[in-house]
């Protein structure tokens, strides 16, 4: 799904009647292997109000727990899942990837930026407003794994590390994985400074990754950095698929933390298909 499929810029906050549809992106590079159901949401479709408009889906930002119950139920039905099945990363800004399996459904994982299963019934979500976003499947195990990805994350390796956990819980061939990144900030609108940029200057997609923007300050396209991240580690160019959209550039379609500070989480979900 494109953009243009989501349909027009709208106005969001504002007041004006929201529909209950409930818009994806689908993870095609995914979803084509047979094996998982994988998509990114926008922030169209939900009960939320204000700040959090509307389809926010994150309890942790300060938003009214029953829109997000609300929300959250949206999605469900939309995507045809369960919510009590859902189990969901804790996200610490680190590089920890937890292996999880029906025992987790209903649960938040402590510690962790990432979550691995082959244990189809169970569906794994992250949530962001401009960190990445990342959903993974091995079609041949077959098995997925989700991630969230800031620069700290990123700095941290956090893509070799949720393949080298599926690797050693499910012999997963790093050439055989499919990956999608979804919509976050783009190198466009992502500006660091000098000490973030010295946690990753030694990285060999630093030079690729990053433009320098004016004394001490560099543009960094993390989408850039972790699509290299993932091509070191073995898996295929071709295979890797990383949404265009910059969420701090389109406020109709996304949250943004470094647009608006106070702002909801859109979310990146995928499942095994049985």
């Amino acid at each position: 799904m494109t953009s243009a499929e989501l349909g027009p810029r709208t106005r969001v906050g504002d007041g004006t009647p929201r529909s209950a549809v409930v818009p994806l992106m689908p993870a095609r590079v995914v979803e084509d292997t047979g094996r998982a159901r994988a998509a990114f949401t926008t922030r169209a479709g939900g009960a939320s109000e204000g700040a959090f408009a509307s389809l926010n889906l994150s309890f942790t930002v300060g938003d009214d727990a029953r829109a997000v119950s609300e929300n959250r139920r949206r999605f469900a039905a939309a995507w045809g899942v369960a919510p009590a099945d859902l189990v969901e990363a804790a996200q610490v800004h680190g590089n920890r990837i937890a292996a999880v399996d029906a025992r987790a459904a209903g649960t938040t994982v402590p510690a962790s930026d990432g979550l691995v299963t082959d244990t189809p019934g169970i569906w794994l979500a992250v949530y962001a407003a401009d960190c990445v976003p990342v959903l993974v499947v091995d079609p041949d195990r077959p098995a997925v794994g989700v991630l969230h990805a800031g620069w700290r994350g990123t700095a941290a390796g956090i893509a070799p590390a949720l393949l080298q956990t599926m690797t050693e819980r499910f012999r997963t061939r790093p050439d055989r994985v499919r990956a999608a990144l979804g919509p976050a900030i783009g190198g466009c609108c992502y500006e660091v400074d000098g000490p973030v940029a010295r946690a990753m200057a030694h990285a060999s997609w630093w030079p690729t990754a990053a433009r320098r923007s004016g004394a001490e300050r560099w543009h960094l396209d993390l989408r850039e950095a972790l699509r290299r991240q993932f091509v070191a580690a073995g898996v295929p160019e071709a295979s890797i698929e990383m949404r265009p959209e910059c969420t701090r550039c389109r406020a109709d379609l996304f949250f943004s933390y470094r647009r608006d500070g106070v702002t909801g989480r859109l979310a990146g979900c995928i499942r095994l298909v049985e």
